[in-house]
C-alpha cells in the first residue's frame, strides 16, 4: 500500500512515528508539508497554495491520501481520485478552526481522532486511535543518573512542565500556582522546570529526573507527553483534559484536578509517594506497534 501523508509539520514526532510504524507493516508513505511563506507562521494563502500542490502529484500512484491535522483536509479533498483518511489531533477540532474542521471532516472517507472526548464532538462513525509511544525510548531509569544527565540537583523535589511557558493553552501560570501551593505545605523544596525545544532523545532523561509531570492545559486531545511520562513510571498530575483521566484514573500515584487546591493536593501525594505509579503497565498497550496496526486496519477498510 502507498499513502500520501499531508501534514503541517513533517518533523513532528507523531508524524515520523506514524510513518515508521506503517512502514514496518509494508505501507510506503510520501510526506508532503504545507508550505510557509514566511518565518512568522503560515497564512491562508499557504493553505490555498497547498491544494494545487496536492492535485499536481501523480495521485494514481497512491491508494489513499491521509490528511494529518484538520487544516490539511481541504487540500486532501480537493482531489477526488483516491479516498481520504484524516487524523484530528485536538487543537484542530477544539480550537478556533474547529467548525471548519468539522465541516471538512464530513467529506473524508474515514476519520481518526485521538480521544473519546473528540469522538463525541463529531457526529457519525470515527475511529479512536491514541498516539503511540516508543516504549523502547521511554523506559524507567535511575533518578540520580537522569538528574546528572539533565543537570538538576539531586536533592529536593522536581516537577516537570513539558511545554514552553508562553503557550497560552498550556496555562503555565496555573502550574506556577500549583507548585507554589504545594511547596508552601511541603517539608522539602519543590522546583518547577519548564522545558521545550530540547533534543527529543533527551526527553526520557527529563521524565525520569522528575518526581512528577504537571500538565495544566486548558484543552488537549491525547497528549503524548502524559503517556511518555507514564512509560517512565513518572507520576502525572493534570487538569482533566483529553484522554488524561482515562490514562491515570486506575493509578494510585497520579490523578487529575480542576482547582489549584485539588491539583496541589494530588501533586503533594505524588511527591510523597514511595511506590511507583505503575504507569508503564497502563500504557503498554499504546506502543507504536499497536498504533500502526490500528491505522493500517482503517486504511484497509477505506480502500476496500
Amino acid at each position: 500500500m502507498r499513502v500520501l501523508q499531508l501534514t503541517t509539520n513533517a518533523e513532528a514526532t507523531y508524524v515520523t512515528n506514524q510513518v515508521t510504524a506503517l512502514a514496518d507493516r509494508g505501507v510506503e508513505s510520501d510526506v508532503l508539508e504545507v508550505p510557509r511563506s514566511g518565518p512568522d507562521g503560515r497564512r491562508v494563502t499557504d493553505y490555498l497554495r497547498f491544494c494545487p500542490a496536492v492535485r499536481s502529484r501523480d495521485l494514481a500512484a497512491y491508494d489513499l491520501v491521509h490528511a494529518n491535522f484538520g487544516l490539511t483536509i481541504p487540500a486532501a479533498v480537493a482531489q477526488r481520485r483516491v479516498p481520504v483518511v484524516t487524523s484530528l489531533v485536538g487543537s484542530d477540532l477544539m480550537g478556533r478552526f474547529g467548525g471548519l474542521t468539522r465541516g471538512f471532516a464530513r467529506l473524508c472517507d474515514d476519520v481518526i481522532v485521538v480521544s473519546p472526548e473528540m469522538a463525541r464532538i463529531l457526529s457519525g462513525e470515527v475511529h479512536v486511535i491514541p498516539y503511540g509511544i516508543d516504549l523502547e525510548l521511554f523506559r524507567p531509569m535511575e533518578t540520580d543518573r537522569a538528574r546528572d544527565v539533565v543537570d538538576w540537583p539531586t536533592d529536593g523535589r522536581h516537577v516537570l512542565f513539558p511545554y514552553h511557558p508562553d503557550r497560552p493553552v498550556k496555562n503555565y501560570p496555573l502550574a506556577e500556582r500549583v507548585v507554589e501551593r504545594t511547596a508552601n505545605r511541603a517539608p522539602y523544596d519543590v522546583e518547577l522546570h519548564a522545558i521545550s525545544g530540547v533534543d527529543y532523545d533527551l526527553i526520557p532523561a527529563y521524565m525520569n529526573a522528575a518526581d512528577a509531570l504537571l500538565l495544566t492545559s486548558n484543552r488537549e486531545g491525547s497528549p503524548s507527553t502524559v503517556k511518555e511520562a507514564l512509560a517512565c513510571n513518572t507520576p502525572v498530575v493534570s487538569t482533566p483534559v483529553g484522554d488524561v483521566p482515562e490514562r491515570v484514573d486506575s493509578l494510585t500515584v497520579s490523578g487529575v484536578g480542576e482547582s489549584v487546591d485539588e491539583l496541589a493536593t494530588t501533586l503533594r501525594c505524588a511527591l510523597d509517594a514511595a511506590d511507583e505509579p505503575g504507569g508503564r503497565d497502563a500504557v503498554r498497550p499504546l506502543g507504536l506497534d499497536r498504533m500502526g496496526e490500528r491505522i493500517l486496519a482503517v486504511y484497509r477498510r477505506t480502500v476496500a
